[in-house]
């Protein structure tokens, strides 16, 4: 990308810098370079498209041309931003966790639709998903874990942030030692297989925290020990887990094996079966 100068317009600025992005091979070039104007200017997407030939404002143009030098290396916009959004919240991201995505949302849904009274989340990263259920079922009890020390701090600044730090619970390690009768257990953990790694876009493989991502040869070796200590404990009355394209039957199998029943499967818009939810037999 050709260096903006300082006397730059909107629509020059942009105009250079996706047709760099989409030289580069990024998806969504215009999208992304839209993005990351309004990061460098302050300005928000309305104004730039309702104002395309106003002049950037002075040192704009500069802090354009960096971040968009590394989304040319492919690093992901939320990261390069350090924020995304989640439903209702604006959540801090970096490197530290994998970065939310619409398709997760899918199990703040579940926890919509049965409306409990006590929530486990598993694998928080940065503490979207039980951030999200924290803002939206406010008499709802929230417990999030992480074996990440660096998420679960994630996750602390950003319930400090919004205001959620008395009302979600931040734990080490999957299931907290004490307690239990979770009315939901929620989670999103790694389920890619180790032989899809390669394959997987650069701004995951580069960028996101493998450990966050792959979970061994099958992909389901994280979600099958989840559900087998569940099942052992006896301490959830309803799962919803995420899960990889192709992989609802074998988790709504494993679920119903360690006694879970009346399995269900919610699709992203991509039409995948994303999110399968199961109740306790017991």
């Amino acid at each position: 990308m050709a260096p903006a100068t300082a006397t730059s317009s909107a629509v020059d600025a942009l105009r250079a810098a996706t047709d760099a992005l989409a030289a580069a091979g990024v998806e969504t070039p215009r999208l992304d370079a839209e993005l990351l104007l309004a990061g460098a200017t302050g300005w928000d997407r309305v104004r730039l498209a309702a104002e395309p030939e106003r002049a950037l404002p002075p040192g704009s143009s500069r802090a354009f041309g960096a971040l968009v030098r590394r989304r040319l290396r492919r690093e992901p916009v939320a990261y390069i931003l350090g924020h995304k959004g989640f439903r209702r919240i604006e959540l801090e991201v970096d490197r530290r966790a994998l970065i939310p995505r619409p398709e997760t949302e899918l199990l703040v849904e579940v926890a919509l639709k049965l409306s409990p009274g006590r929530v486990l989340d598993v694998g928080t990263g940065s503490g979207a998903v039980a951030l999200a259920i924290a803002d939206e079922l406010t008499g709802c009890e929230v417990t999030a874990t992480d074996t990440s020390p660096d998420a679960l701090e994630l996750a602390r600044a950003n319930a400090e942030r919004l205001g959620l730090a008395a009302r979600v619970r931040l734990a080490a390690g999957t299931l907290p030692g004490a307690g239990g009768g979770w009315d939901l257990v929620v989670a999103n953990l790694p389920y890619v297989s180790e032989s899809d790694w390669e394959g997987l876009a650069p701004e995951i493989r580069e960028h996101e925290p493998r450990e966050a991502l792959v979970a061994g040869p099958t992909g389901l070796e994280a979600i099958e020990v989840l559900l087998e200590e569940l099942g052992r404990e006896r301490v959830a009355s309803a799962v919803a887990l995420e899960v990889g394209a192709g992989q609802a039957d074998a988790v709504a199998e494993l679920a119903r094996r360690v006694g879970f029943e009346r399995t269900e499967r919610r699709r992203d818009l991509a039409g995948i079966e994303r999110v399968v939810s199961a109740q306790s037999a017991r």
